[in-house]
């Protein structure tokens, strides 16, 4: 078996934390600099005359609270198996953030995560994290149905024929997934997952559908007040339909994190389209969105990344 020196491995180390920021950062500049859909001197034109610190400060509050609300979710779920702090928490978050922004669907903030523990516990941070995102994901699909539905009634995109259809396949699908849910893959099977999920006190549980609603309900919020920042004069309900169908659209679709306003931004464009709302503004907003959310947090993030060391948390509960 070869051997690695310490030196050597301190150096495989450094360069991997600065090719995980270095693709961050190219990756950002990349996509800001080549969008050629984005209309510079319209923003600059809108943002001048609407220009306000309370709103500028009011936008940026949400953002913060977007990350905040992650951070104590992961700081809630964590303490199933290990007390950390939230400093602890945030740190784990926004690195993990980092070092999933160019991979597929975020895949890999779950090993970013799993590299602050044990090498023992890594299934268990795993599944943490997938409930961490599972919770989301949930109330994505909830709120992205409701929003879905209530627009398709007012704007006719699909007949209710086809809406009845669509439900009927939802159903059987989640009632054929639950009568096989003793069939196993490579041991892993949906009994099994659940009675891990039940192994875990519910007021963790319910910790984390509250923080994971709050958190909906901002990012939701921040797209419709940014619209409203751009003039865009619609109902509530209208509007906020089209957004909860965005995000619901937007993440069923594999994508990496990098390219994420892109995605929304294509979906947005469909459902704004109905609303009469400018096509520029659609991508700006998507792009702030984008910006606000993912590469402000992946900058700080990078700071952790670069900063990480070997040193990892023992865990010493069973989950």
């Amino acid at each position: 078996m070869i051997s690695i020196s310490h030196k050597a491995k301190q150096f495989l180390v450094l360069l991997v934390k600065l090719l995980i920021v270095g693709s961050a950062f190219y990756f950002v500049y990349h996509q800001l600099a080549n969008n050629n859909q984005l209309d510079w001197i319209q923003f600059t034109q809108v943002f001048q005359k609407n220009q306000s610190v309370a709103g500028i400060s009011f936008i940026l509050l949400l953002s913060v609270l977007n990350r905040y609300f992650e951070i104590l979710k992961w700081k809630n779920l964590v303490s199933y198996v290990h007390p950390i702090s939230t400093s602890e928490s945030t740190k784990q978050v926004l690195a993990a953030l980092t070092a999933g922004v160019f991979t597929p669907n975020g895949v890999g903030e779950y090993a970013g995560k799993a590299l602050y523990f044990n090498k023992k516990e890594t299934k268990k941070i795993i599944f943490l994290n997938l409930l961490c995102n599972g919770i989301q994901m949930v109330l994505t699909v909830l709120f992205g149905l409701v929003g879905l539905l209530y627009f398709n009634a007012h704007f006719h995109i699909i007949t209710p024929e086809k809406v009845w259809a669509l439900l009927g396949i939802i159903t059987v699908v989640f009632t054929l997934l639950f009568s096989i849910k003793k069939a196993s893959f490579k041991g892993y099977s949906i009994e099994k997952m659940i009675r891990k999920i039940n192994d875990i006190p519910k007021a963790i549980h319910q910790r984390n559908l509250l923080l994971g609603l709050c958190r909906y309900l901002v990012f939701s919020h921040q797209y419709y007040f940014l619209f409203l920042a751009f003039n865009v004069d619609l109902p509530y309900c209208t509007l906020m339909a089209a957004v909860t169908s965005v995000y619901f659209l937007a993440s069923s679709l594999p994508s990496f994190q990098f390219l994420e306003f892109a995605v929304k931004g294509s979906v947005a464009l469909f459902f704004f389209g109905f609303l009469g709302v400018n096509e520029w503004i659609i991508i700006f907003v998507s792009t702030l969105m984008w910006f606000l959310n993912v590469v402000l947090p992946v900058l700080i993030g990078s700071f952790y990344v670069l900063s990480f060391n070997n040193n990892r948390i023992p865990l010493t509960s069973e989950a």
